[in-house]
This record gives structure tokens, sequence and C-alpha cells, in this order.
């Protein structure tokens, strides 16, 4: 059996599922979200700041782990937000927000934005739309505990 089981698995390899929590469990929270829009304008000031022209080994290193954070919390980001918006969030908050998905959909591509490019501009305009999203899931939780 263990033999057959190996067999198929080189065959037809098994891949990694990532998921927040498909029970629900119900623990959702925005600063997550937040913490990696913050970091990625905290890398995006790093790395504008870096002066290619008297810069050491060292600072070059730091460059690039600045660089390649910034693209992992603009990920993290994305996926934090998509937890929130396809679990969390339901019909009813729409009526509340009709704005919810439209919120959603550019603070998502705002991530994408921050990846591929190094602009002060865009960090902070993802930054602040995370806020007005966490802003909403706390107006959002509020409203359940009446």
């Amino acid at each position: 059996m263990k033999f057959a089981l190996r067999f198929l698995d080189r065959i037809f390899s098994p891949k990694t599922a990532y998921a927040h929590c498909d029970i629900p469990c119900g623990i959702y929270d925005p600063k997550a979200a937040q913490i990696a829009a913050q970091t990625v304008v905290k890398m995006v000031e790093k790395i504008q700041s870096f002066d290619n022209k008297t810069a050491t080994v060292a600072d070059r290193n730091l460059f690039v782990r600045a660089v390649w954070t910034k693209e992992q919390h603009a990920q993290k980001c994305k996926d934090e937000l998509l937890i929130l918006w396809t679990d969390f969030f339901k019909e009813e908050h729409l009526e509340m927000f009709p704005n919810l998905h439209e919120t959603f959909w550019q603070a998502a591509k705002l991530c994408s934005i921050n990846k591929q490019t190094v602009d002060m501009k865009s960090a902070k305009k993802l930054e602040g739309t995370v806020n007005e999203i966490a802003k909403i899931f706390n107006k959002v939780k509020a409203a359940s505990k009446k």
C-alpha cells in the first residue's frame, strides 16, 4: 500500500493548499493587512533613499532585502484582504457599504501595483485604502454586537 501511494504521489504531485479557515472559524481581523501595507510604505521609503553611488556591499544587501520585503508584504496584504473580502463580508454588508466590492478591488489592484513599482504615492494609497477597509470592518463588527 505504501509503495502504491508513493507511486501515485510521483505521478500526481500533491499540491500545497493555502487557506485561512473554511470551517469558518470566525477569526478575522484587518490588522495583518494594515501592518503589511505599512511595511510596504516603509520599504518604499528605504528603497528610494538608497544611494547607488556610495553603496557598499552591505548597503546593496539591505537594498535587495528591502525590495524583497516590499514584494512579500504587498502579497501578504493582498492575501489578507482577500480572506476578509471572500470569507468575512457577506451580502448584507453590501447594503451597509455599497462600494465594498469596489474598495476591495481597488485595494487588491494597489497591492499588485506596489509589487510592480517603487512609488510612494501608490504605497500611501494602499495604506489609506486598507485603513478604510479596517474602518468598514470595525463598523460591521460593532453592528453585529448590537
